[in-house]
């Protein structure tokens, strides 16, 4: 529990950070990972923030996650989800040596999606928000090791 609540603090900490400086792609990477769902944090009307270990979901590990990233400002997320694969305007893009940050929101900002990936350690977060704009959002949030 304790590792869940720092990787969500540290992700806001790193998005509050980077909505200062929106993109920051500082090296061009092409990688490809094979990633494994470690849990996932559903907040919903019939959850609040609970914690599912991925076990007991009934969801597939990530066979294909690419990150294509080139200098000074494209980022293309492929494998992730549906939204992600076919949106190439995020509003957040940072790449560097240790960290891929994105964020990207719908037409309306009523549905975001952002992640987080430790290129070294291969820990990634992936979290969901469905209507932004009611006070009865909706969030998924999932943790992945990725290699």
């Amino acid at each position: 529990m304790i590792k869940c609540f720092l990787y969500i603090s540290f992700s806001l900490l790193i998005f509050n950070l980077s909505f200062a400086q929106n993109t920051d792609i500082q090296e061009d990477i092409k990688i490809s990972f094979v990633c494994e769902l470690e849990k996932k944090i559903l907040k919903n009307s019939e959850y609040n923030y609970q914690t599912f270990l991925a076990k007991d979901l009934n969801e597939k590990n990530l066979d294909k996650f690419e990150i294509d990233a080139k200098q000074p400002e494209k980022l293309l997320i492929n494998g992730l989800s549906a939204f992600l694969s076919k949106n190439t305007k995020f509003d957040v893009k940072v790449v560097n040596k240790d960290i891929v940050l994105f964020k990207a929101f719908d037409e309306g900002k009523n549905y975001s999606e952002s992640g987080i990936i430790n290129r070294k350690s291969g820990e990634l977060v992936h979290e969901v928000t469905k209507d932004l704009k009611s006070e009865n959002f909706e969030k998924d949030i999932s943790f992945y090791i990725c290699s």
